[in-house]
């Protein structure tokens, strides 16, 4: 083993053949099939964890390494098809140095990634064994030799069998076959044959063309991103498969190597690539770096995982990025520096494909037909049209003119013209003198129209009499662009947008906005980095002005309707989040970002002052809808004295709609938004000086006449009417429909009529995304937890609460819950389950505590568990007149509503409503409780020490609960 203390293949080599010949016996020619994969199983890990121990000391990168792992591989895989030959007498005892390539009839070729030697430390080693068309039978024995020795080291191969003409119908039939071929790499084996499939393939793929291929693979990498996920902004990317990521690369790579030709793209990124002026120094060594840093992560998250994983979850996040190296730097912790680090990766990338793909679709598939020419007004601006795709004219440079830059998005807005891939290289080329339009009153006038401008009708195409020459159809044009480029001619603000950030023009422009990009919160909630959810957020904007997406938010369609402020709208969109990462309250920096940059953008002092507040406030009515009691007066009031304007209301309701919708689909559901409706009706309506929510009294009188005259027509008595509208004190009236008082009136008079001692209704209520669970019993203390974990047994989430004593003692308590995609329970066996579990945990059959504790916090994912929810507690006495409100922050598990309501009784607390929301793993519970004697808690030393004790509680179930879920882990 001394010899391999400087481990190079060619030491590899000579120590595997040393010892196969020294573990041979006298009268044998091979040592024992058990001995020889022992030999090969020792160096197998003697060199793959040299290779690690050398990456992890940082004296390799990661595609050096993938490079090194694919260089040693070669060396065992020779040596194993050495030893299969001997094993199978395929050479003579007498010859045993006979070259390998001597073997006549068959050879071993390395296909797909590894063809193209770069093999990461747990993937599949692709292989191809060739064979002669007479020789099938006499290699059998051989291959079957090779891969039963591979499968016990314990390596993965994805392997196949064929001749040089099953090759070549293969690759004709299947596009994957073809794209796995094009790197194929003689191991081992009749060097000329594999030099004669070489030659046929290469002749069959300029006989089939290159067009077909590379649509296939357009399509292919489409399909994939579907699958993997359509932005490269995700924030658990799949580094392999995902947008931005390697197969984006290799995708590039296959379409150049198949177009220019497979002796002449031998590597991506090679200085030949340069030489053929696809691409210029700089962004050869961006895609160099680009390319080994994504190697690099995908070594390191192979290596923290244990196996071939491709995606970067949440708990491998940290760990990777403090072996890359990043740590704290100012308010920006290490993992996300180095998730930054990645999607600014990912951009590069997807810069890459912009630059490089057209000019090879340019070489395979020729000008575009039916392409419109540029009219004389175009030409005057400096800009003209070539393959239907706008693009400076020539002499036109946006070096000397930055205002270029601008004026080209605008003239591609207008005309619903794609950019050029030469007009896009040529923004990223030169984004750096963006910076010099800061202060533009142009640019800035463009900037807004891209970003919220309207498309003038007579403006949307050239018009014929500007036309050099009769244009197409509409409708032909348009599918040209689409056969070729494959997509539709650009629409929509956030295409704009999207091409800004893209080519670097965005933060260049607004520096702010630079500091966004890439900028990922590290949270289960939030799906995208901050710039991509604002962009997001406009593209959303967009469909609601436009009315696609009146079915899934009616509301919010009725409000654009009559919108008087649009400007001040979509910029609000876009500067909501523009302050996060920076530390403090990023609504309020954001507020003074606004009202200093609005004015520089050429937006007048009213729209400035709008964007501003709408930016302060962007989370006032999630916050209150979702977190506080709308039927509460003093909720209301406070909301509408800090709106003060119809106006104002319909643009926050609009700005926190496609807010929450940007997020993620999983975020915004019909319950949600019925707690927002309601809350905007209510304030709506203060506005409107309807009727005063102070006028309790008046509303609570209301209530009771339409409910008594419901009752009236359900053919209830006077009497018992009367007795049903005196159980309930005031704060019951004002937190339920008609409906849903009669319904209440009739479980009432049902259950009082036999005396049941529990009465449980489930009521689904799809359309608003819940089903109602209503329990009259006797009020006990502890109702509530006991009720709270029957329903988490069930693996319900509460999303709202509203628990109501009745004035003969009986407890009326309401439920909204959901399952856990999100939706109402339907299904008539789930609802039954529901209601037992209830029964069973209030009549003591179940030890809900017990049960709890086994389904608890140890079931959450690994990926899950890897975010820190610090536990906080948080006593209001300014929200409501006459209840506590305390706020319970935590992370998510099943029981907590269970453990903190049961911590709660343990105080004495009688809690009056719950509104529970979810922020991905983050819980927060609100809670409007009252004493012992149904009095608001107003001592001061009494408040603190409720936080204390639920505050300690909180970390006591934690830090249990986590020792449970490492002890289960570990087990």
């Amino acid at each position: 083993m001394a010899v391999l203390a400087a481990l190079t293949p060619e030491a590899l080599a000579a120590c595997l053949t040393r010892e196969l010949r020294d573990a041979a016996r006298e009268e044998a020619v091979i040592p024992e099939r058990e001995e020889a994969v022992a030999i090969f199983r020792r160096y197998l890990g003697r060199y793959q964890a040299d290779i690690r121990n050398r990456f992890e000391r940082y004296e390799i990168k990661g595609a050096a390494a993938a490079k090194m792992i694919a260089a040693f591989t070669d060396v065992m895989l020779r040596a194993i098809v050495d030893l299969a030959m001997r094993a199978t007498e395929m050479v003579e005892p007498d010859n045993l140095a006979m070259p390998i390539g001597g073997l006549s009839g068959f050879s071993m070729a390395a296909t797909g990634g590894y063809g193209r030697g770069l093999l990461a430390p747990f993937s599949d080693i692709d292989l191809l064994f060739l064979v002669a068309d007479d020789a099938g039978e006499r290699v059998h024995p051989l291959i079957e030799y090779i891969l039963y020795f591979l499968w016990d080291l314990g390596v993965k191969v994805g392997h196949a069998t064929r001749t040089v003409n099953e090759c070549i119908t293969e690759a004709a039939a299947d596009t994957t076959v073809r794209t796995a071929l094009l790197d194929a790499r003689l191991l081992a084996g009749d060097t000329a044959l594999f030099a004669m499939f070489e030659a046929r393939y290469i002749l069959a793929c300029v006989e089939a063309g290159v067009a077909g291929f590379i649509q296939d693979k357009r399509r292919e990498r489409l399909e994939r991103h579907r699958r993997f996920g359509d932005s490269p902004y995700l924030v658990e990317p799949n580094i392999k498969e995902g947008r931005g990521g390697l197969r984006d690369l290799q995708t590039l790579y296959w379409m150049c190597r198949n177009t220019f030709g497979t002796r002449h793209v031998k590597d991506l990124l090679a200085p030949e690539f340069i030489w053929m002026g696809l691409l210029t120094e700089q962004e050869a060594a961006r895609a160099r770096r680009s390319w080994d840093f994504l190697w690099t992560v995908r070594l390191h998250l192979h290596y923290v995982a244990g196996r071939a994983e491709e995606r970067l979850t949440f708990d491998t996040q940290p760990v990777i990025g403090a072996r890359m190296g990043y740590t704290r730097h100012g308010r920006q912790n290490g993992v996300e520096r180095f998730m930054r680090h990645y999607f600014l990766t990912a951009r590069e990338v997807m810069r890459l494909t912009h630059v490089l793909e057209p000019a090879v679709l340019r070489q395979a598939q020729g000008p575009v037909a039916h392409a419109a020419k540029p009219d004389e007004a175009m030409r005057e601006a400096g800009f003209t049209l070539l393959d239907g795709q706008i693009l400076p004219d020539r002499g036109v440079s946006f070096d000397h003119e930055p205002i270029k830059m601008m004026q080209i998005l605008d003239w591609a807005r207008l005309r619903r013209r794609a950019l050029h891939p030469l007009a896009r290289h040529e923004l990223i080329r030169w984004e750096r003198r963006a910076t010099t339009l800061r202060d533009n009153p142009e640019a800035a006038r463009i900037f807004l129209d891209l970003l919220c401008g309207e498309i003038p009708a007579e403006e949307q195409r050239p018009r014929r009499r500007l036309l050099t020459s009769p244009p197409p159809s509409p409708a032909a044009e348009e599918t040209g662009y689409a056969a070729t480029y494959g997509s539709h001619p650009p629409s929509g603000h956030s295409h704009w947008l999207h091409i800004l950030n893209e080519t670097g023009i965005f933060g260049r422009l607004i520096p702010d906005w630079a500091r966004i990009v890439g900028q990922m919160q590290f949270d289960t909630y939030h799906v995208f980095t901050v710039d991509e959810h604002t962009i997001e957020a406009v593209r959303i904007m967009d469909e609601v002005v436009s009315g696609r997406m009146a079915d899934e938010i009616p509301i919010a369609y009725e409000l654009v309707k009559g919108l008087n402020s649009r400007r001040a709208l979509y910029m609000a969109v876009l500067l909501h989040d523009v302050a996060k990462g920076r530390g403090g309250d990023h609504s309020e920096i954001g507020a003074e970002i606004a009202a200093d940059l609005c004015p520089r953008l050429g937006m007048s002092g009213e729209e400035t002052e709008t964007v501003s507040w709408l930016v302060l406030h962007h989370l006032l009515l999630s916050h209150t809808a979702f977190q506080r009691d709308i039927d509460d007066p003093k909720t209301i009031l406070d909301v509408a004295d800090i709106v003060q304007s119809p106006e104002r209301l319909r643009l926050l309701l609009l700005l926190t709609i496609v807010d929450m919708r940007a997020v993620s689909n999983k975020v915004w559901n019909a319950w949600k938004a019925t707690l927002l409706r309601e809350l905007y009706v209510r304030v709506a309506e203060v506005l409107a000086g309807g009727l005063s929510t102070t006028e309790r009294d008046v509303r609570v009188r209301h209530a009771k006449d339409i409910a008594a005259e419901a009752l009236t027509e359900d053919g209830l008595s006077r009497q018992e009417i009367d007795r049903f509208l005196g159980l309930g004190y005031a704060g019951y009236w004002l937190s339920f429909d008609y409906e849903t008082h009669r319904r209440h009136a009739r479980l009432v008079r049902d259950a009082d009529a036999v005396d049941a001692p529990l009465t449980v209704d489930v009521l689904p209520l799809p359309e608003r995304g819940v089903t109602e669970v209503t329990v009259y019993t006797v009020d006990v203390p502890g109702l509530f937890s006991k009720i709270a974990g029957a329903l988490a047994l069930a693996g319900a989430s509460i999303v709202d609460a509203r628990i109501h004593t009745m004035t003969h003692g009986m407890a009326l308590d309401t439920f909204w819950i959901q399952d856990t995609s999100g939706r109402a329970y339907e299904e008539a066996h789930r609802l039954a389950r529901l209601s037992a579990l209830i029964h069973q945990g209030l009549s003591g059959e179940l030890d809900i505590e017990a049960e709890i504790a086994r389904a608890g916090f140890g079931h959450m994912p690994l990926r899950m568990r890897a975010i820190h929810v610090p536990p906080r507690v948080v006593v209001d006495n300014g929200a409501s007149n006459t209840y506590t409100v305390i706020e319970i922050n935590g992370r998510d598990r099943p029981g907590l509503l269970h453990d903190v309501t049961e911590a709660m009784n343990k105080e004495s607390l009688q809690i009056a409503s719950a509104h529970i929301t979810t922020y991905g793993v983050r819980a927060v519970d609100v809670f409007y409780v009252k004493d012992l004697f149904g009095l608001k808690i107003t001592d001061k030393k009494r408040l603190e020490e409720i936080r204390e004790r639920l505050l300690a509680g909180l970390k006591e179930a934690e830090a249990e609960a986590s020792a449970q879920a490492a002890a289960r882990y570990s087990a």
